[in-house]
């Protein structure tokens, strides 16, 4: 997927640069697996901002993206490739062999016509979904359960992958994007391939009227806040505010923050941060 650039007429045009989707191949979603959408605008249902900095942007649908593939052993044909507006990557439309159209997780080399599966004894080639156990060390995977038939968490943003590095036992050795290495069950189900729309992180808004219509509003300093809004504000000119923190008081710089994690942290082999 490559990307294009503008000549520089304007100050926008300078700068902003978008992505030719090749892969896709089709503009009209499939409209039996369309839900409503609704923008919260960052409220909670009391109407109180939890989320700062959110509001506006274009109308969406949302696609029943199907993650965890549960329909075992049946061949399904890829009909299109399409642009997904509520993630980064781009999601595919399966027409399975008993008639049952499902959109997926398009991985990178995926086309129309391919044919998919997802089975134990399925091939380990690109599309198809297959127990941990069996994928090759090595292989580049997407879209990994970390429990058995609860569907994919791992590894499903636009151009991630996972990577498989040794079997031990019950478990599998994975090294996630972040590269982490995690002990993984060998019994849950991944998908061989790199994630789609590689390029995506290389896009480059351009304009702030390209970010509004994603939904996402300014967002402002703490320091260039008055006191009663942030603990950082205040002061005169520049003031550096003094220790980082959230408007709410929680330390920004160094505090650790997680907690509840005792029985996940067992299965790390190799922590990012070393």
């Amino acid at each position: 997927m490559a990307i294009k650039t503008y000549k520089p007429t304007t100050p926008t045009l300078r700068y902003k640069s978008v992505l030719v989707r090749e892969q896709v191949t089709t503009d009209k979603p499939y409209k039996p697996l369309l839900v409503s959408k609704n923008s919260t605008g960052g409220r909670n249902g009391d109407g109180r901002i939890t989320t700062r900095f959110r509001g506006g942007g274009h109308k969406r649908k949302y696609r029943l993206v199907d993650f965890k593939q549960d329909k075992f052993n049946i061949v399904g044909v890829v009909e299109t490739i399409e642009y997904d507006p509520n993630r980064t990557a781009n999601i595919a439309l399966v027409k399975y062999a008993d008639g049952e159209k499902r959109y997926v997780l398009a991985t990178a080399n995926l086309a129309v016509g391919q044919k998919i599966v997802t089975g134990e004894n399925a091939e380990p080639v690109e599309g198809n979904r297959i127990l941990l156990r069996n994928v090759p060390l090595g292989y580049e995977i997407c879209n990994l359960e970390m429990k058995a038939g609860k569907g994919g968490q791992i590894a499903k943003s636009a151009g991630s992958f996972a990577k498989v590095v040794a079997k031990d036992g019950k478990y599998v050795q994975v090294k996630l994007p972040s590269s982490e290495i995690r002990n993984f069950p060998d019994t849950v189900y991944a998908t061989i391939g790199q994630v789609s729309n590689i390029e995506h992180s290389n896009e480059v808004m351009g304009s702030a009227g390209r970010v509004r219509w994603k939904g996402r509003r300014p967002h402002n300093r703490g320091v260039s806040m008055n006191p009663v809004d942030h603990p950082m504000g205040g002061g005169e000119g520049k003031h550096a505010g003094g220790l980082p923190k959230s408007p709410w008081g929680q330390k920004a710089k160094g505090l650790k923050t997680r907690k509840g994690k005792s029985m996940s942290d067992k299965y790390i082999v190799s922590r990012r941060k070393k």
